[in-house]
């Protein structure tokens, strides 16, 4: 099945702890469904040093957050929207919102 959210994408984290944060997809893992959004779900990650040029500490990354708890975001309407799936005549696959019909992929 062909995937609702790709890289790239603007979405909006409809449930859990990072619940109305919205961000850019960075990596998406299809086969456990999460993915990673630009500055959410933020872990902290104790490093060891490596070599002189990066010292060991405490770090800030991205966790991976369901794909279940995201929603395709609308930059023109401010709101998430459903994603569905449309054919075009030249037989390529495209994703377009429900409600407006708007095309995503272009």
């Amino acid at each position: 099945m062909a995937s609702r959210i790709r890289k790239g994408d603007k979405v909006l984290v409809i449930a859990g702890a990072s619940k109305g944060q919205q961000g850019e997809v960075l990596r998406v893992m299809p086969k456990e469904d999460r993915a990673v959004v630009q500055g959410v779900a933020m872990a902290k990650h104790h490093t060891k040093p490596k070599g002189a040029g990066q010292p060991g500490g405490i770090i800030q990354r991205e966790a991976s957050v369901h794909m279940s708890n995201l929603a395709h975001f609308d930059a023109e309407t401010g709101k998430p929207i459903k994603v569905g799936f449309r054919v075009l005549d030249d037989g390529r696959k495209i994703r377009v919102a429900k409600k407006s019909g708007a095309l995503i992929d272009g």
